[in-house]
């Protein structure tokens, strides 16, 4: 039987059906029904963040932060992530600035950052990569110095804590990612969150063509609404994300235990957090010694993922700056395959299937 990298949680399906059951009695299908409603309320609860708007997809909701915040010119962020990231600066008319890496956490480099600011920059967008937090704080600070308004690309951070409370409550607005893939998921789906009650309000009228009441529409808009069946979804896998944490928590643990004699580099987690363990990346001394892993596991049915490459200053459609490390590690990246009910027994042979490969590349 294959390994894939990745398989969504599902929860029982009688549950989902009993919510359904409801949607059909009330025939409301979209358009910030009880179901939305209803999941945003207990997402705030659970996150302990003052105000989330469900939206349908991450894009969407980086899209609309870039938005609110009236970025424009030049927006500061990382090569290192997903294309979404960059590709929703260049849909909004801005202009993305590549600033490395750090070589251990895999996040943006805080070090780099103030060199790269200029009169044209209005922002910074930086991702907390595989839900490992940023330097959060050496981050306000520079945006606070110039001027800034920061967004968090939180897109793998469900159920991460820094510092005590949920890393989506940092900088002026956080993104989430609710798509199949992710710790927790509504199918598809994501959130926008904010601490700004004003902020807040622009969001909510953003995400729905700018309505602002019957015939009245205050801005400009798009259509970021999300549907009762995604919510459906998302109330019952809820239910169920304690123990999906702890289930990755563990997983992670018998990576790190069957891999401790390997020479292999793994992304090293910021001080003062709480972990959601939402992938498994493992980099590789070079580019030749990954694509021989990942050939190796695929001959036996295992599928790892080159996550993330390239690297986003490579891509034809943006300017490149200087960022070796980003393009080095993404080179030599592999994330294993993590997912709720990944036995120990199938770990063990993934791991024990890299072992035969790194030994025939050292031969």
């Amino acid at each position: 039987m294959s390994i894939p990298v990745t398989k969504p949680f599902l929860p029982p399906r009688e549950e989902y059906v009993a919510l359904l059951d409801d949607v059909w009695e009330r025939n409301w299908l979209t358009n910030n029904g009880p179901l939305v409603q209803q999941l945003e309320n207990e997402l705030e609860d659970y996150l302990d963040v003052p105000y989330l708007n469900l939206v349908s997809n991450g894009t969407i909701a980086l899209q609309i932060a870039i938005k609110a915040l009236e970025l424009e010119g030049e927006v500061i962020t990382t090569p290192f992530s997903y294309v979404a990231t960059t590709s929703s600066i260049v849909w909004e008319g801005g202009e993305p600035v590549f600033v490395d890496i750090d070589p251990d956490t895999l996040n943006i480099n805080p070090a780099l950052i103030e060199e790269a600011i200029t009169n044209k920059t209005s922002g910074i967008l930086a991702t907390h990569v595989f839900g490992n937090p940023c330097d959060i704080d050496t981050i306000q600070q520079i945006a606070d110095r110039h001027s800034l308004k920061v967004i968090y690309d939180a897109a793998h951070c469900f159920g991460t804590k820094y510092k005590g409370e949920s890393v989506y409550n940092y900088g002026d607005i956080s993104t989430a990612s609710f798509h199949a893939t992710k710790l927790f998921h509504t199918v598809e789906g994501g959130a926008v969150i904010t601490k700004d009650p004003a902020l807040n309000q622009k969001i909510q009228q953003m995400r729905n063509f700018g309505h602002a009441g019957p015939g009245h529409f205050d801005g400009i808009g798009i259509n970021g609404k999300n549907s009762e069946f995604h919510a459906a979804m998302g109330i019952c896998n809820l239910k169920y994300i304690d123990n999906v944490l702890e289930r990755r928590k563990k997983q992670s643990y018998v990576y790190e235990s069957l891999l401790n004699d390997l020479t292999v580099k793994t992304q090293q987690v910021k001080p003062e957090t709480v972990y959601n363990y939402a992938y498994y990346p493992v980099i590789f001394k070079n580019e030749q010694t990954a694509l021989s892993v990942k050939k190796r596991l695929e001959e036996e049915d295992i599928y790892s993922r080159r996550y993330f490459y390239p690297s986003l200053c490579e891509l034809d459609y943006v300017r490149s700056n200087e960022t070796d490390i980003s393009v080095d590690i993404s080179k030599r990246i592999l994330c294993l395959p993590l997912f709720h009910d990944l036995k120990e027994t199938d770990q063990t042979k993934i791991i024990t299937t890299i072992k035969e490969s790194l030994t025939k590349v050292l031969l």
